[in-house]
């Protein structure tokens, strides 16, 4: 997809595709990474056990970043019973785009009684990147899942700031075999938006993040204990809402702050304060984090 604003006459570079596909299933009380397959640059390392049974899995994208054109496709199913962790290793940079866009598609499903964490590390997107970015989980009744997303506009430990491009982020978490969404979005910015600056938009605040966390154990009391702890201050804030429909239940968690070091501890200390409630496991940080 070329940005029309971009001269025709300039050569690009050829884009990626790449695509991985995992699959994990209940093997007694240890879940098994069952179905591995991936097309180009996209992959995951060996499947790990820090917590037992539990299967952990870190994605690995060997070009460290997104440019122009490239598209990734990550589908992910864990069958009934299973528990898997997914991270990344470091940031997902997306590059200055050459007036294409880039894309990122991650498609969870969970069959019943399925966990999942699905706890990847930031989005940088570099100045005049054109990053789209989609989200679909669909569970099963009785599956939980806890994610997040994070996004950091302009890459700041250079000093650069995101003057030029766009960002495009939708999610949709559903119910199996439901019509409607439990929750929905479809975000678009741009780099010269009145609502980067706006106090009902971004408020001159460059990070923003979200966490979802979906199971039976998303209660209003978790919910109002959640946000007894969250800040408020000028450099970082934090609000949570609890969603229902049709007697399920999730947390939406959003953050805005000046430093991703700030959202990202704030995000773990969220993930570690509901993992239990919602998955019935207690949290263990990963040790990708302290790294």
């Amino acid at each position: 997809m070329r940005h029309p604003d971009f001269p025709s006459t300039v050569a690009v570079p050829p884009a990626w595709e790449a695509s991985l596909r995992l699959a994990f299933a209940a093997r007694g009380e240890r879940t098994a990474l069952v179905e591995r397959r991936h097309r180009g640059p996209l992959l995951v390392q060996k499947p790990l056990y820090p917590e037992g049974g539990i299967c952990h899995a870190v994605i690995l994208h060997p070009p460290a970043g997104i440019a122009g054109g490239d598209s990734l496709e990550i589908a992910l199913a864990a069958g009934a019973g299973a528990h898997a962790v997914i991270a990344t290793p470091g940031a997902t940079k997306w590059y200055k785009s050459l007036g294409r866009a880039a894309a990122q598609r991650v498609t969870l499903e969970l069959d019943a009684g399925a966990r999942l964490d699905w706890l990847p590390q930031e989005n940088i997107v570099f100045d005049d990147a054109h990053a789209c970015l989609s989200t679909t989980l669909t569970l099963a009744p009785g599956a939980s899942a806890i994610g997040w997303d994070a996004v950091v506009l302009g890459r700041q430990a250079s000093g650069e700031t995101w003057a030029r491009g766009t960002l495009r982020m939708d999610t949709r978490i559903a119910l199996a075999g439901s019509r409607r969404a439990l929750w929905l979005e479809s975000a678009r910015l741009d780099a010269g938006s009145a609502l980067r600056r706006a106090p009902a938009g971004l408020d001159g605040l460059n990070v923003m993040a979200t966490l979802w966390a979906v199971g039976e154990g998303a209660t209003p009391a978790l919910a109002e204990a959640l946000a007894e702890t969250l800040p408020y201050r000028a450099d970082l804030r934090a609000g949570v809402t609890r969603l229902e429909q049709d007697g399920h239940a999730m947390l939406l968690l959003r953050v805005l702050g000046a430093r991703m070091e700030d959202v990202r501890a704030l995000m773990v200390r969220a993930w570690s304060a509901l993992r239990e409630p919602i998955h019935g496991v207690p949290a263990r940080p990963l040790r990708l984090w302290a790294t």
